[in-house]
């Protein structure tokens, strides 16, 4: 029998937290962040901002799922789904601390002379796609109503996230330039850690940032690949996995996807997943694999015991 959908409309990206909370989120996983074994730190070859976006942008549907998911992948380590907006929080905190140990401070007035009128540029064009139901009205009108310097700088990752899960379907539908998209990406972070440095001074050391941001991130992808896996279990039949937990490469425009941060993005197809779902591995995994058996006629393995997303140990 076909499960109804955890899901009333397709997820859309949602903007990340003001610092506050994020900081608070990562306070409470710094000891899995600083206790994460190395073997288990992941390349960041995504654009962290976008990932935090569209993570929270799916946890409802996925929220929704947690019931069955303990029910009928018990392998699977629900705790993972309990903490994931905490990991997407942490995670967004971790690189606005990056960002600004780089002594973001200077940058502060040329940052806010370019943010306004960008995000009153991207935002308009998503209020006429909107309009044509094209993306996702109820976020486009979240974003329009932000107000100050912190929600400035939110409100362009937003937008970056909202048009690059969408680009194939708006590219030729709007005046908004991919350029626009990528910038937009890039300026919310700064905005935002350079805000911190005038308010707070200087976050950590570079050296220092870096490690904890590299492990932040590690602990949010390994959390979202676990928990994409049971859903994909789950959801084989209704064929509704990748609306409810797409992929983190999926969506990405051309220009925008070439951006990274540490290593060059991979292509379009992501690279294969580990075999095991503990194994450690440096490669950045694609979200889910596919199961042997693509013919119908076989249902994927169930998943095996996940890691718990507290830090190893060893």
């Amino acid at each position: 029998m076909t499960k109804p959908s955890p899901l009333k409309k397709k997820p859309a990206p949602k903007k990340p937290a003001a610092p506050p909370q994020a900081a608070a989120a990562f306070d409470e996983i710094l000891p899995e962040i600083e206790a994460l074994s190395p073997d288990r730190l992941i390349a960041i070859n995504l654009d962290i901002p976008r990932v935090v976006s569209q993570v929270l942008g799916v946890l409802p549907g996925l929220l929704a799922l947690r019931s069955a998911i303990a029910e009928h992948v018990p392998t699977h380590d629900v705790a993972l789904l309990n903490r994931l907006e905490t990991y997407a929080l942490a995670a967004w905190y971790a690189h606005l601390a990056w960002l600004s140990s780089g002594g973001a401070e200077n940058s502060l007035k040329p940052l806010l002379a370019e943010a306004a009128p960008l995000r009153e540029n991207l935002l308009s064009d998503a209020e006429a796609l909107a309009r044509r139901g094209l993306l996702d009205a109820d976020t486009v009108a979240e974003i329009r109503a932000g107000l100050g310097h912190i929600d400035t700088a939110n409100d362009l990752v937003a937008l970056s996230a909202l048009f690059t899960a969408s680009w194939a379907e708006v590219a030729s539908k709007t005046a908004a330039s991919e350029e626009e998209v990528r910038r937009a990406g890039e300026i919310g972070p700064q905005l935002l850690a350079a805000l911190g440095v005038r308010e707070h001074g200087k976050g950590p050391g570079p050296t220092e940032a870096a490690d904890r941001r590299a492990r932040a991130f590690s602990l949010l992808v390994h959390a979202y690949d676990q928990t994409r896996r049971a859903v994909t279990y789950l959801r084989w039949d209704e064929e509704d996995a990748d609306t409810i937990a797409p992929s983190l490469y999926k969506g990405r425009t051309g220009r925008a996807a070439a951006h990274s941060d540490t290593v060059a993005a991979p292509g379009d197809e992501a690279p294969a997943e580990p075999a095991a779902l503990g194994a450690a591995t440096p490669a950045a995994p694609n979200g889910t694999a596919a199961p042997a058996a693509l013919n119908g006629t076989a249902a994927p393995a169930v998943p095996g015991a996940a890691p718990n997303g507290t830090a190893p140990t060893g």
